[in-house]
């Protein structure tokens, strides 16, 4: 067995004793939900940190700069703006739901259970679809990097991390986030300055990628583009249910303020230097595969030893991020659909249902990774789940207005119409995404019912 297997395998092993450490101190559903919620800044940014900076957002990033350029990894930045924005307004007001432990309790607070249920709906299959990008992620991972069979890998990196996140829960996920931070926090720039040494600097990148690879905003088109594409990024992952477990979960919303904003801050580099990675693969070797451009410079570039440090590194952005969405999407199944449905039964084991979901969600997220190849368009093709439908009215709630239980499902029918019609009638003309249509079609019908059933009750 060589090194690089036996660091893989001792990181592997570390995060199951993490899971099983925490099982011992997760004794009830909200426990398995929320931890104790006790966890400072330095917490929440590490664990939210680990969480959003995933297989798409890593090795879906390097292969679309790849094949396009800088212009997706720059446009990521619209995703740490919107996290900035995340601590700067939205996570102070997280007050008036300190009792919540999913997005479903906040929306039943304001709309009612029926839009808990369908919120829980929602949750699911966005969860599943990000989960489905990480299972994609690892499939290409596992195979382009390790010298072992492909569904052998496969089967063990998720083995493990079904056991460590169903037996402990977001106290298994924190503290294996925590582990697995500090790992990508060291593989990450250290695969970006030894690729960029090996290839010759970045002078001789310049000088061998497409010109505007590097320079693309240099036409009204490319400026188009890239806002388009900047603003699907604050949007499209905004208040998903993992992100908002992390402002349920502090010791109070100025912790989890000052924790959201380091991860917005911190998240920058990160996204130019792994999609930076994908014009070092393009340098020494324009016709690879563009979905393995991250695993090849690894395999190629990386010394042995460190190589296995740097594997290490990609299965933890893969487990940490799939363990986040995991969680988020077993706590959406039971506590905003199980629950509400079953609520007169009082012999449901709400902590063990929890751990059992995780193979419906796991069901899911495959079928969403067979769809899509690129683990970058899973998550954008994910975002239609989302933003279009749940995110006005979310909002809304924490800003605590008067809203109405029609507020809710007026935007949400209006968001699903919307999405639908521009991308499967009108196939997306302009290039605008599906996304932002349908966000703008659920704000405009949000906005006149408010206004509406405000000026009735005058």
């Amino acid at each position: 067995m060589d090194i690089d297997l036996i660091i893989i395998l001792v990181f592997l092993i570390g995060n199951l004793l993490i899971g099983y450490l925490c099982s011992k101190r997760t004794f009830n559903f909200g426990q398995f939900a929320v931890g104790d919620r006790s966890f400072g800044s330095i917490i929440i940014f590490c664990t939210l940190s680990a969480t959003f900076i995933g297989g798409g957002y890593t090795l879906g990033n390097a292969a679309k700069v790849f094949t396009g350029g800088m212009v997706f990894a720059c446009a990521l930045i619209g995703f740490s703006l919107k996290e900035i924005l995340v601590g700067t307004i939205i996570a102070p007001k997280m007050t008036r739901y300190h009792d919540c432990v999913s997005i479903g309790d906040i929306i039943e607070k304001n709309y009612g259970t029926k839009a808990k249920i369908i919120t829980g709906i929602f949750s699911l299959l966005i969860c599943g679809g990000i989960l489905g990008a990480q299972v994609g992620a690892l499939d290409i991972i596992i195979t382009q990097t390790l010298n072992i069979n492909p569904v052998l890998g496969i089967f063990i990196s998720l083995a493990v991390l079904l056991i460590y996140s169903s037996l402990g829960g977001m106290k298994a996920v924190v503290f294996t986030d925590l582990l697995q931070f500090i790992i990508l926090c060291i593989g990450i720039p250290l695969t970006f300055f030894i690729g960029l040494s090996y290839v010759g600097g970045w002078e001789k990148i310049v000088s061998t990628v497409p010109h505007n690879y590097i320079y693309f905003l240099d036409s009204p088109q490319a400026w188009i583009f890239f806002i388009l594409l900047f603003v699907t990024f604050i949007f499209g992952e905004i208040l998903v249910p993992p992100y908002v477990q992390r402002l349920l979960m502090s010791k109070s919303p100025k912790e989890t303020a000052k924790g959201v904003i380091y991860s917005g801050i911190v998240s920058v580099p990160f996204f130019l230097m792994s999609g930076a990675i994908g014009l070092i693969a393009y340098t020494y070797n324009p016709k690879i595969n563009p979905n393995e451009v991250f695993p090849f410079v690894v395999t190629h570039m990386i010394p042995i030893g460190i190589r296995g440090f740097v594997i290490a590194a990609l299965l933890s952005i893969i487990l940490s991020s799939a363990s986040g969405f995991l969680n988020a999407a077993s706590i959406s199944f039971v506590n905003d659909i199980a629950k509400p449905l079953f609520k007169n039964s009082k012999k449901i084991n709400l902590l063990l249902m929890a751990r059992l979901s995780t193979l419906i969600v796991g069901i899911i997220s495959i079928i969403f990774a067979s769809m899509i190849q690129n683990v970058l368009e899973i998550l954008i093709a994910a975002y239609s789940f989302w933003s279009p439908i749940i995110l006005v009215p979310l909002i809304a709630a924490i800003f605590n207005l008067n809203t109405k239980n029609q507020d809710f499902f007026i935007s949400a029918t209006c968001g699903i119409i919307g999405t639908l019609t521009w991308q499967y009638i009108f196939n997306n003309p302009l290039g605008i995404s599906p996304l932002l249509f349908g966000l703008l079609c659920s704000l405009i019908s949000f906005v006149l019912s408010y206004r509406y059933h405000r000026s009735y009750i005058k």
